[in-house]
C-alpha cells in the first residue's frame, strides 16, 4: 500500500475552515487585549483617584500589565503559526511533519492546525 504523502484537497479545505475558525477569534482576543493595555476600554479614574495607596497600586497596575504584554505575544505568536499554517495549505504541504516527512495525523491537527510537528516528533526532540 502507498504510503500518502500530502493531505487531499477536501482533508486542506476542512482544516482551513479549522484555521480560519480559530484565527478569527485570536484576532479578536488580541485585538481586545491591545485596547485594554492602550487604554481603550473604560473611563478609568486613574488620573483622580486619591493617590495615598498610589505606590502600592502602581505596582499591581504595572505587574498586571506585564502579564497582559506576555499574553498579547502568545496570542500574536499564535496568529502567526495559524497564518504560516494557511500558507502550507495554499502549498499543499500541510500537516506535513517536517522533521520526518511523513503526515501528522488529523486529530493532533484539528487540536493543534499550527503543527508542524507530530507528537512523537515533538518528544524527539526534548
Amino acid at each position: 500500500m502507498e504510503t500518502k504523502v500530502r493531505y487531499s484537497d477536501e482533508d486542506l479545505e476542512e482544516f482551513r475552515k479549522i484555521i480560519n475558525d480559530k484565527l478569527a477569534i485570536a484576532r479578536r482576543d488580541y485585538q481586545s487585549m491591545m485596547r485594554q493595555l492602550m487604554n481603550q476600554e473604560g473611563n478609568g479614574v486613574d488620573d483622580t483617584s486619591p493617590t495615598y495607596n498610589k505606590v502600592l497600586e502602581e505596582g499591581g497596575a504595572n505587574q498586571s500589565k506585564e502579564e497582559m504584554i506576555q499574553l498579547a505575544q502568545r496570542q500574536q505568536k499564535f496568529i502567526k503559526g495559524l497564518e504560516a499554517a494557511l500558507i502550507r495549505i495554499e502549498n499543499k504541504t500541510y500537516g506535513i511533519d517536517r522533521i520526518t516527512g511523513e503526515l501528522i495525523p488529523k486529530e493532533r491537527l484539528r487540536i493543534v492546525p499550527h503543527a508542524t510537528l507530530s507528537v512523537a516528533s515533538k518528544n524527539a526532540r526534548k
